[in-house]
C-alpha cells in the first residue's frame, strides 16, 4: 500500500509539473494558434475545441444546437470522463474550454496554471446528484461500514473524493480511516456494472446513469451530495487568462449563448428538452448510448444562468485549507472566476 501511495504522490507531482510548464508555453499549441485566427471582426476567432462526454449532451453543444452559439462553432476533439484531465487540457492549450469541479479547479490554479472559470454548467439539487450507491443486501450502512472497502468513481482530487472524504469526516471518522477506504477509478458508464459484479463495494452514481441504476433496481443509497450541501453548484467552465484576454468577445459570445441554454433547459418541458438531446445525440453520430438522456429531470444548477455565486468556490477553499493542501490567503476568489462575461 506504501508503495502505491508513493506512487500516486508522484504521478500527482508530475502531473503537475506539466500541467504549469505546458501552459508556459500555450502560445505553440494548436489551440491557442486557431484563437488568433479565424475571427470574422467581431467575434476574435470562430472555432472553439472540446471534449465532449459519451451519451450526455452538455450545454454549450445544446446552445449551438439551439442557434445561441452562431456564428461560433464548437469542435468536438474527443471525450472525457474525468474533469481535472478536461481542464489540464485547456492548460496546456489542447483545446479551448473544459469543465470540472469547483475544488479541481482551485487546485490546478493554486499549482500555477493559468485559468479561469467564467459559467457554471453543473450542480446539485433535489432531482440531480451523485450519490453512493451499494447492493440491497450489502452489509454498509454507516460511514464507518466503509473502512476497508472499495468505493469507484469517475477520477481522484475531484468532486466525487471531497464529498466521500466529507462524509466520512462529518461522521466521526479519523484521516488514518479516512485512509483505509479505498477510492476505485472507474468510468461513471461502467459504475453500475463494476458494483454488480461486486468489483466494488459502492459505486457513485449520477444524473442519468444513476436513475437508469435505480430502474433496474437491486441497489439502494448510501448517502448524496445533496445530503451533505444541499442545492449547489459544484463545477464551472474555464479557459486560459490567455485566450480570455485576446479573445473577448468569443468568450462573451460563449458564455452568453451556455447561459441562455441552461435557461432553456430549465424552462422547456422535459420532454422537450429529453427529445432535443436525442436529436443532437443522434445527428453527431459518435457511436454512444444515448437512451440515457430519457432519465434527464433538471439542469441541476442552482443560480440563474450559471452565475458562478461566491460560496460556489469558497467552501471548497476552506475544505482545503481544512485538509492541508492550500496555504490561508494563497488564492483569492477573484483569481478563481469572473462573471463580467454573464448576462445574468
Amino acid at each position: 500500500m506504501k508503495l502505491l501511495k508513493n506512487c500516486r504522490v508522484i504521478g500527482i507531482l508530475l502531473l503537475v509539473g506539466t500541467v504549469v510548464l505546458s501552459a508556459g508555453c500555450q502560445n505553440k499549441t494548436v489551440a491557442e494558434k486557431e484563437g488568433k485566427a479565424g475571427g470574422d471582426g467581431k467575434y476574435e476567432t470562430l472555432t472553439l475545441r472540446y471534449q465532449g462526454s459519451p451519451g450526455q449532451v452538455t450545454f454549450p453543444e445544446l446552445a449551438e444546437d439551439l442557434g445561441y452559439l452562431d456564428p461560433i462553432k464548437l469542435e468536438w476533439v474527443g471525450n472525457t470522463t474525468s474533469g481535472p484531465q478536461d481542464i489540464q487540457t485547456v492548460a496546456t492549450g489542447e483545446i479551448h474550454f473544459g469543465g470540472a469541479f469547483n475544488g479541481a479547479i482551485i487546485k490546478l490554479k493554486a499549482s500555477g496554471a493559468p485559468i479561469k472559470a467564467v459559467i457554471s454548467y453543473y450542480g446539485s439539487d433535489e432531482d440531480t446528484f451523485s450519490g453512493f450507491y451499494t447492493l440491497e443486501d450489502s452489509p454498509i450502512k454507516e460511514a464507518r461500514d466503509l473502512i476497508g472497502k472499495k468505493v469507484g468513481m469517475n477520477t481522484l482530487g475531484a468532486h466525487h473524493e471531497f464529498v466521500l472524504k466529507e462524509y466520512l469526516r462529518q461522521n466521526g471518522l479519523t484521516e488514518e480511516e479516512i485512509k483505509k477506504v479505498t477510492i476505485v477509478v472507474i468510468p461513471p458508464v461502467n459504475a453500475e456494472q463494476a458494483l454488480r459484479n461486486k468489483q466494488i463495494d459502492v459505486a457513485v452514481l449520477g444524473g442519468m446513469l444513476r436513475d437508469r441504476a435505480l430502474e433496474r433496481g437491486g441497489i439502494r443509497k448510501l448517502f448524496s451530495d445533496y445530503d451533505l450541501f444541499g442545492a449547489f453548484n459544484a463545477g464551472s467552465y474555464v479557459f486560459t487568462e490567455k485566450f480570455i484576454k485576446e479573445n473577448p468577445n468569443t468568450v462573451r459570445k460563449f458564455v452568453e449563448a451556455t447561459a441562455k441554454a441552461i435557461e432553456w433547459a430549465r424552462s422547456t418541458p422535459r420532454e422537450e428538452v429529453i427529445a432535443r438531446y436525442e436529436a443532437i445525440i443522434e445527428k453527431r453520430k459518435r457511436k454512444e448510448d444515448g437512451e440515457t438522456v430519457k432519465f434527464w429531470k433538471s439542469t441541476g444548477i442552482g443560480s440563474k444562468g450559471g452565475y458562478i455565486q461566491e460560496k460556489d468556490f469558497q467552501v471548497w477553499i476552506d475544505w482545503l485549507i481544512k485538509s492541508g493542501e492550500l496555504k490561508k490567503g494563497e488564492i483569492g476568489l477573484d483569481d478563481l472566476y469572473t462573471n463580467e462575461f454573464n448576462p445574468y
